[in-house]
Order: structure tokens, then sequence, then C-alpha cells
């Protein structure tokens, strides 16, 4: 009997998880807490699949048992942000960063095979990548988590207010209310992406090829090319962050990039977006984990360069934590 309902429950469940796990990662920002939540909510759901009436998808009811768990976690009001989610652009890429805010928690990147079946229908290829970009998912965070479900249970997963208002236990009305507010202070954050390239653009690959190569070869003129004139520069660790290629370039070639053989990079898939493991030279020349890098391409230019400083990270794009 217990076989049985755990045939008929994977058979059920199964093919949502990777969707879930997306979801619960733009809701918390992380991906050990989104696996965490999947985990959580895949227990919750077994415990309850007998009494499952089926009034609404399995689906549907999959999300609804996710958001909970994930507004559950949030209840502290939680949030991950990005260093430009802390306070405006530095104006000086000479001095010295500066420190994080005492017990801030990242935003992290997220490898794109978590999160996006390339075997699916192409349109659903890129609408997966596009609910995980960065710039996304970092505005989302600016939101109390009950906005933010709201937001991305309507917008991302195209659900009725009816169906979103279920979900969170509230009245149609405050899910209207929570998404005219949500809505509000995203237009506020100007989110605009669309000259943003897919990761597949043979133009962007180039782009992702020149910054690697730059990098690796100490190649200042190089990297300032590659730079929008309006790019943006930030990483985790540090409040600093830069806006504009007028910073952006004298930072870099102050205080990032080296002498040639001092980075060694990985191509990556991260975020729906093209990207780079980073490795850094050490005295006994190992090269050791330094940042994951996402990056925001035109056909022909870095919009916006966002480094993820935490080595940990490596272990979830499959990398190891140093290279000779």
């Amino acid at each position: 009997m217990r076989e049985a309902k755990t045939d008929q429950f994977d058979a059920a469940t199964a093919p949502f998880r990777r969707e879930l796990f997306a979801h619960c990662y733009r809701m918390t920002g992380s991906i050990g807490d989104a696996e965490d939540l999947v985990q959580e909510t895949y227990l919750r759901a077994w415990q309850a699949f007998d009494r499952f009436e089926r009034r609404s998808s399995v689906r549907t009811w999959m999300y609804r048992i996710a958001t909970n768990a994930c507004l559950s976690a949030l209840h502290r009001d939680r949030r991950r942000p990005l260093p430009s989610g802390l306070g405006p652009p530095s104006t000086d890429p000479r001095t010295a960063t500066a420190p994080a805010p005492a017990g801030v928690s990242w935003l992290e990147p997220v490898p794109d095979r978590l999160v996006v079946d390339d075997l699916s229908d192409p349109a659903e290829v890129v609408a997966a990548r596009h609910r995980v970009r960065l710039a996304l998912v970092a505005m989302l965070q600016l939101l109390p988590p009950r906005q933010r479900a709201a937001v991305i249970l309507a917008e991302a997963l195209d659900l009725p207010a009816v169906a979103a208002a279920e979900m969170l236990n509230v009245s149609v009305a405050a899910v209207k209310s929570l998404l005219q507010r949500g809505r509000a202070r995203l237009a506020e954050a100007a989110l605009n992406e669309a000259d943003v390239a897919e990761p597949a653009d043979q133009g962007a690959r180039r782009v992702l090829d020149r910054y690697m190569a730059a990098f690796e070869q100490a190649d200042h003129a190089a990297i300032k090319r590659l730079l929008a004139e309006e790019a943006v520069l930030e990483m985790t660790g540090t409040s600093t962050w830069f806006s504009g290629k007028a910073t952006c370039a004298p930072f870099i070639t102050a205080q990032a990039i080296g002498h040639p053989g001092d980075w060694a990079m990985v191509p990556l898939q991260v975020n729906g977006q093209l990207g780079a493991a980073a490795y850094h030279r050490d005295s006994d020349q190992t090269y050791r984990a330094f940042a994951i890098v996402v990056l925001a391409t035109t056909r022909s230019h870095l919009n916006r360069i966002t480094l993820f400083s935490d080595p940990g990270l490596f272990g979830h794009f499959g990398l190891p934590p140093q290279r000779r």
C-alpha cells in the first residue's frame, strides 16, 4: 500500500521539482534555502497526499505548499541584497572598498542547470531564464515576503488573483493590494533588461570570451572597450559598488585586474545569463576559487558585472576549490 502511494506521489509530483526549486530560489535568493524548502515541500505534500482532493491541479497545490513554506521561513522579513541595494554608488574608484553591514546575507547566484530545463520547449527555456535573471531576483528581494510572493505568483506563474489569494490564504482584495504595492516598488527600481542578450547569442559569447581573456592577460584596454557607458560593477562582501564606465574601468585597473596570469576563468551559465568562475593565483602558483561572476551582456558590451566573492559557491557549479 505504501509503495503504491509512493509510486502515485512520485508520478504526480516529480515533474515539478525543478520549477519549484526556481520558485523557492526567487523567494529566498539562496540556493541552500531553496533546496531545504523544496525538500520540506515534498515532505508536506507526501504527508497530505491522501487528503488531496484535486480541486486544483497538482502543480498549483505544490506551489501553494512551497509558497507557504517560503513565507514561514521568511517570517523575520529577511532579504538577501546585492551591494547596489544597500546605498548609492561610490564616486572614487581608488579608495579602499567599504565593509558590508554586520549580519548581511548576500543574494546568491544559481546555476542554470538547477532552474532551466534545456530539453523543454524553446520558448519556455527563454521564459525560465528570464524569470531567474539576477537583476529581477535582486529586485524581488526589495519586497516584503508577501508582496514578493504575490508578484511571483501573478507574473512569473501567470496566476489570476483568485488563485494567488487562495495560495496565500488571503482575500482577493488583499492580493490585489499586495500586487499594486509590489509592482509600484519594482517600477521605482526601474528594471530594464531589454537589451540583455540570451546566453546562446554568438555576440554575447564573444563578449564573454573577451572578458575572460582580458582578465587572464591583464588587458586593461580590452576591459575598458568592453564596458558600456552605463556599466555597473559590484561585489558581495563589500557595500562599495560603481555605476558608469568612468568609475568601473579605473577600479578594475587599480584594484582588480592585476598582472598577466593572475586569473584563470571558466565559462558558466548562471541566472539565465553568461558568467564565469574566477580563480586567483596565490604565491604558490595555485589558482584558488575567488568569485562567481554574473554578466549582463549585450551583443557587444558588458552592462553589468556582479561578483559573488564566496568560494563556497563553486561547489554548486560542480567546480573544484582550486586548480593548477
